[in-house]
């Protein structure tokens, strides 16, 4: 295996990886934004995307006490996101060198 074919497996492989995080994380706002602007639950995508965003969420959503439940959602879900998209993107550029 010449290196040029090693070099784009594992570009390849990395950016499966970086698209990954961000897909995971592009729900997570997405819930995020539906929440801060009221959307109606009883819709079967808000009602998916709110499921899904708090599987992902699931260590960090109640993470957060405070008294304003928009900030708890904003900082606990946003931290989910935040950590996503860091080791997802410090993953594939690991993989990238």
């Amino acid at each position: 295996m010449s290196y040029r074919t090693r070099s784009s497996g594992s570009s390849s492989a990395a950016r499966i990886i970086a698209v990954v995080a961000d897909i995971l994380a592009f729900i997570i706002i997405l819930w995020i934004l539906m929440y801060l602007l009221d959307a109606n639950r009883g819709n079967d995508f808000v009602q998916w995307v709110h499921d899904a965003a708090t599987w992902l969420a699931g260590w960090s959503y109640d993470l957060f006490t405070f008294d304003a439940a928009w900030a708890r959602v904003v900082a606990g879900y946003g931290l989910a996101a935040v950590v996503y998209l860091f080791i997802g993107h410090a993953i594939a550029g690991r993989i990238r060198r």
